[in-house]
């Protein structure tokens, strides 16, 4: 507290602002208590915040794993350059040889005659005839009837055409190439004069094609497209633009083991993490005879327990087949190779053992992980969250009583304040008495002898 004016050693000599302050460090003393207990348990909470952070982390990646469908990832390759491949989840192994057989492109008309980008080339109208084959020909207006006119209008996102229009220099002036935006043999197209008589001395036509793949056993695809979505369950092939006609491809989709393994040993490592945070806070120094902060905490070395032993399943059998142990410090260990082993040999057994099961009692070691995991850190119910709330409602309970204490210490300020100011007061008193008796003394006759 803050010390304040007072009558301070006029009558008495006393200091009694030092005293009085002197006093109140005596009366604050249950309020200092208070408040380094806050802050200890202010610390708590957030050693046990990062505790629970740590505790959703192992249970968001464990909840992952544990889910079956996390199990069907595959991985897809196709040697060569003419051919890419991707597979999502519900694309199953296989191994088949693709042929390019055709790829797909666009329809396409090289105009005969070079003409000025301000050369009139549409004839008597500003107007041309397109007709793509899927209905009635339509009317392209170029508004001037210039080539570069023509070519605004062909490319004019408002005219809706389909087409990409572009013009080339060449000796003479420019030549009209005219293309479908999309690539396949029903993309073909004819441009003359609204009369139909032929442009620019008519084109050379380039016809618009289909991409087709030979899988053998004479099986063939096509597609309009150099891609083919769904060519196997969850399995997309596309053909490289420039790939040669007969250019071989072997294209194989295989269980991503390298995917789950990095997986699992990403799980193993989050959970040595909190095992370390754990055994940090709840250490015994023997040099300094110290604990931990949360040494005598029951709910986290429960959740170190129960997670340890979630390695061992209920018929008392381990993960070791599948590369993970536990070691001499109380850590798990992770052998990569040892599950690429297991997993080649095996996949739905090495699945099983570690997703949810239909019946809880056969749940594998991820859904055992996210359990105790879970059940410690969830929002509402965790076992580390309820530890937490009880903490930060101790704060506020203690926080209360510091602020109680501050009253009760202003009050206690101004009563010591009072009484050293009715001592100094009395004390002026009868020092100003004491000097009118001396006086009086002073002034009544001697008699001598």
């Amino acid at each position: 507290m803050a010390s304040s004016a007072s009558i301070s050693g006029l009558a008495s000599g006393l200091d009694s602002a030092t005293i009085i302050d002197q006093l109140m460090q005596l009366e604050a003393a249950p309020q200092t208590a208070l408040k380094t207990r806050v802050q200890t348990e202010k610390s708590l909470v957030t050693t046990l915040q990062t505790l629970n952070t740590k505790a959703a982390l192992v249970a968001s990646k464990a909840a992952a794993l544990a889910k079956p469908a996390t199990w069907d990832a595959v991985s897809a390759s196709a040697t060569g350059t003419a051919l890419t491949v991707s597979a999502g989840a519900t694309a199953g192994p296989t191994r088949l040889t693709v042929t390019v057989t055709s790829v797909a492109r666009t329809h396409q008309l090289g105009f005969a005659n070079a003409a000025a980008l301000t050369d009139q080339v549409t004839g008597a109208s500003t107007k041309v005839s397109l007709d793509r084959f899927d209905g009635s020909p339509v009317l392209v207006d170029s508004k001037d009837g210039t080539l570069k006119g023509l070519v605004d209008a062909i490319n004019d996102p408002a005219n809706n055409t389909g087409l990409r229009a572009t013009t080339i220099k060449t000796t003479g002036g420019y030549r009209l190439l005219v293309e479908s935006t999309a690539t396949g043999a029903a993309q073909d197209f004819t441009l003359t004069a609204e009369d139909g008589s032929a442009l620019l001395g008519g084109a050379t036509v380039r016809a618009g094609a289909d991409a087709s793949i030979d899988l053998g056993s004479g099986i063939t695809s096509t597609s309009s497209t150099n891609t083919f979505t769904d060519l196997l369950p969850g399995v997309n092939l596309t053909v490289s633009p420039d790939a040669a006609v007969g250019a071989t491809s072997t294209v194989e989709v295989k269980r991503d083991a390298a995917k789950l393994s990095g997986s699992v040993a990403d799980m193993v490592a989050s959970l040595n993490d909190l095992f370390g945070e754990i055994d940090t806070q709840t250490a015994y120094s023997s040099s300094t005879n110290t604990s931990g902060p949360l040494a005598g905490d029951a709910t986290v070395r429960s959740l170190r327990s129960s997670l340890l032993n979630s390695v061992f399943t209920t018929d008392g059998s381990t993960l070791a087949s599948v590369g993970i142990q536990t070691d001499r410090s109380g850590k798990l260990t992770f052998d990569s190779a040892k599950f690429a082993s297991a997993y080649a040999a095996d996949p739905a057994k090495v699945e099983a053992m570690f997703t949810t099961a239909t019946d809880p009692a056969g749940n594998g070691f991820a859904a055992r992980v996210d359990k105790v995991a879970r059940g410690a850190s969830d929002p509402t119910t965790g076992s580390l969250t309820g530890s937490i709330t009880s903490r930060r409602s101790g704060i506020d309970r203690l926080q209360d009583s510091i602020d109680n204490w501050d009253l009760r210490l202003d009050q206690r300020r101004e009563t010591l304040k009072r009484q050293f100011t009715a001592l100094e007061t009395a004390m002026s008193q009868m020092s100003s008495q004491s000097s009118w008796l001396a006086g009086q003394l002073s002034s009544l006759p001697s008699f001598g002898g």
